[in-house]
């Protein structure tokens, strides 16, 4: 199929499962933050997955081509999988700037870094059982994670970070033998921090995709719209590290271009990788329309294949309303939908 559809990786949770104005009041979590969840502890996993079958079916409705389980089981995108690591002090804290420049409070490396457990094998499973499209799952990149953490072990950032980049690797090949049909690795500290990607952050990615058969995927942005684009209005029109991610094992690279109005002439320097390209910007509440979704697409049509093309959001919905979200994906498949008739699709 020419421009399938997907999201980046999250869904909005809904208000009965997470206390989401204290969630958008906040930074994304770093360390764990169980205080965000409204139901108690004793229900909160068949809460977990009660919301997270709404977010399958809220996707299958709106007609997306490949489903995720809607990150609906996590505080953020990266902090259930990082403090789920041997070596992390969970009762001590570190502190770390964010892209922001203000410390947050961060997982604290205190021993080696390791993997104890398959941590969303799980998760994979379930969302395996419930659809019969293709399924992808993600999990924070080895790179990111360092950025967020604290180094009290290690002797230096690249040893901390090929530590992180093996315990990723062991998570995707189990994600695969789970079911997963794609994993996304997200590595927005990449864009965030690019003289240390070109450093050192690259080959810790490349570490983490070692080996690995299946299909996987980068997602690089420039922070949640929510976080970021609210308080700038603006994103900067092109990436400090994004040419470099040609020389990434990965299949697929997922990158904003609608609300920072990306030149999409970058993509021609991604050579034969598939792209993800954001066509939603999620800092504008209005819905975007079928045809400013297909122009979007059109637009980085003059840089790289039909087939390289793979239709996104910008970055995930989480912090979106949920009626909101759900207009949007409905405009962004209408507008593929448009394209891919142009290309003799249907």
């Amino acid at each position: 199929m020419l421009f399938p559809t997907t999201l980046v990786g999250s869904y909005p949770q809904p208000e009965w499962l997470i206390d989401r104005p204290r969630l958008s009041s906040r930074l994304p979590p770093r360390v764990r933050a169980q205080e965000l969840w409204r139901i108690p502890a004793e229900y909160l996993e068949e809460a977990q997955r009660d919301a997270t079958l709404v977010a399958i079916r809220a996707q299958e409705a709106a007609g997306l081509d490949i489903i995720t389980d809607g990150e609906i089981r996590r505080e953020s995108y990266s902090n259930c999988f990082a403090n789920a690591l041997e070596g992390i002090d969970l009762d001590r804290p570190g502190s770390a700037l964010d892209r922001t420049g203000h410390p947050n409070p961060v997982p604290r490396i205190a021993g080696p870094i390791r993997r104890r457990h398959p941590v969303e094998v799980e998760d994979v499973k379930f969302l395996r059982a419930h659809t019969d499209r293709p399924i992808k799952i993600t999990v924070p990149g080895p790179f990111t994670m360092l950025q967020q953490a604290q180094n009290d072990y290690y002797p230096d950032e690249e040893s901390a970070a090929e530590a992180y980049a093996q315990a990723v690797n062991e998570e995707i090949r189990d994600l695969f033998a789970a079911g997963a049909d794609i994993v996304q690795v997200d590595e927005p500290y990449l864009e965030a921090r690019p003289e240390k990607a070109r450093q050192y952050g690259l080959r810790a990615l490349n570490k983490a995709l070692e080996g690995i058969t299946g299909t996987t995927a980068v997602h690089i942005c420039f922070g949640y719209a929510a976080v970021i684009g609210h308080a700038k209005k603006i994103k900067p029109g092109g990436y400090a590290f994004l040419p470099e991610m040609r020389g990434c094992r990965c299949a697929q690279v997922s990158i904003e271009a609608a609300q920072p109005k990306l030149d999409c002439r970058v993509l021609a320097e991604l050579g034969d990788k598939k792209v993800m390209l954001g066509v939603l910007d999620l800092a504008d509440p209005a819905v975007e329309s079928a045809g400013t979704v297909a122009a979007r697409i059109r637009a980085a049509l003059q840089w790289t294949k039909p087939e390289n093309i793979i239709v996104a959001p910008d970055c995930g919905l989480k912090y979106l309303p949920r009626v909101t979200a759900d207009a949007k994906i409905r405009a962004m498949v209408e507008g593929a939908r448009l394209v891919r008739s142009e290309h003799g699709g249907v």
